[in-house]
């Protein structure tokens, strides 16, 4: 079993841009019994409403929306180069359709959401909104038409960062 240390927000090192946009992170949630992970390339963090924050966006047809939605807490876990076939795979596989877990031979732990064991660091988030995106709100109607020619707008959710482990 891993070591963990707990860490405060703004103790993360790392560089937000790079860990979610360019390395990928795993969205994870349920509880000890079931949960499900989907791979997400799109999110943030920030300060909102005098608040450590994440950000993450979920398509409606993910099966990871059904955990997410259902349960009070969620993470976000971040991992080094060596499991970017695992990413991939969570990525491109739904849940509904096996383990992503097992097929990727990561271990489930847990602490107030799950978590894949393997990660090197890892934000538990407590939902504080949600809303979907909507075409009319869209600015630039490019947008629209490159990431959402099938209507199929993310789900957006904030949740507060109220824990951070990192690997020791």
């Amino acid at each position: 079993m891993a070591q963990w240390k707990e860490i405060t927000p703004n103790e993360i090192t790392k560089d937000p841009f790079s860990l979610i946009g360019k390395d990928w992170m795993l969205v994870t949630a349920g509880d000890k019994e079931k949960a499900n992970t989907m791979t997400a390339s799109w999110g943030g963090v920030g300060i909102l409403w005098n608040k450590p924050v994440s950000f993450c966006f979920i398509r409606p047809q993910r099966y990871t929306l059904e955990f997410v939605e259902d349960k009070e807490y969620y993470s976000l876990s971040f991992f080094g180069p060596e499991y970017r076939d695992a990413l991939n795979y969570c990525g491109t596989h739904s849940g509904r359709d096996g383990d992503k877990f097992e097929a990727c031979d990561l271990t489930l732990s847990y602490d107030l959401a799950p978590y894949p064991e393997q990660a090197n660091l890892v934000m538990i988030c407590k939902k504080l909104y949600k809303q979907d995106m909507e075409s009319s709100c869209f600015l630039d109607p490019s947008l629209v038409e490159k990431n959402y020619a099938d209507g199929d707008f993310h789900r957006t959710f904030v949740g507060e960062i109220v824990k951070v482990l990192v690997k020791e």
